[in-house]
């Protein structure tokens, strides 16, 4: 049983970290820059902590983009004003995100500046072999370590752990939490501190700064990934830019 909920916990907080890490704050946001060899590792890492959910991180930045640009408007590409429950959001906001990642549909050119790039792991990240791969490693954990059937119960939340985590903050955090920022959106900190998220749910905050690298804003409000980016800075893995030091309204 620990050895199940080890592997949950360490999948959850490691998926997270790339998401909100990598993918919001760098691919979408700009808050730092990186040399292409640690964007290589970086994608390297979103694949393996990710696995089942692997999402590309320039299809995600797109998105998100626009969200921010579009925010609680009709083409906001997840905005839970225009859906009646968190499933038919989620699963409108897959078909518009594989339709990008085909290039069935293209955003405006400003949503697609200065984005991470490797075409080749984005394809085989999305393949189903791929997928299904990782779908069968984590059976197997399970079957192995799982001493009773009730544990399994956490496994499809580990198939879809990114969109899982995505859900959260689109769907919650723009409906419940309090307001700190009077903004012309719906968006909400979801909670006063927020461990579990990795500092997402200070969800009123960020939309209000969008590039800022701490998204809490308040002495109670601990953003678990502003240290671990100060420190990533001193170590000269990454360079913050210092309209995100200093938490500059941007335009996404």
């Amino acid at each position: 049983m620990i050895a199940i909920i080890l592997f949950f916990v360490l999948h959850w907080y490691l998926s997270l970290f790339t998401q909100s890490f990598f993918y919001h704050r760098y691919a979408a946001h700009g808050a730092f820059t990186m040399n292409k060899t640690w964007e290589k590792v970086f994608y390297v890492l979103s694949y393996l902590f990710q696995g089942s959910s692997y999402l590309s991180p320039r299809t995600y930045a797109i998105l998100h983009r626009a969200h921010h640009a579009y925010t609680d408007t009709e083409k906001d590409p997840h905005s839970p004003k225009y859906f009646n429950s968190i499933f038919s959001m989620m699963w409108a906001t897959a078909r518009i995100y594989m339709d990008l990642f085909t290039g069935k549909v293209h955003f405006e050119d400003r949503f697609e500046k200065n984005l991470p790039k490797w075409k080749a792991l984005d394809n085989f990240g999305h393949t189903w072999f791929s997928r299904i791969g990782w779908v069968v490693l984590y059976v197997a954990f399970y079957s192995y370590f799982a001493p009773t059937l009730w544990l399994f119960l956490l496994l499809p939340i580990q198939v879809v752990m990114g969109p899982f985590h995505g859900a959260i903050i689109n769907w919650f955090a723009h409906k419940y939490g309090n307001t700190k920022y009077a903004q012309d959106n719906t968006s909400k900190n979801l909670f006063r501190v927020d461990i579990l998220m990795l500092g997402e749910s200070y969800h009123n905050n960020h939309h209000k700064f969008p590039s800022a690298i701490n998204f809490g804003k308040r002495w109670y409000e601990v953003d678990p990934l502003y240290p671990v980016i100060l420190f990533l800075n001193w170590l000269g893995v990454i360079k913050v830019k210092n309209q995100a030091l200093a938490s500059v309204p941007s335009e996404f």
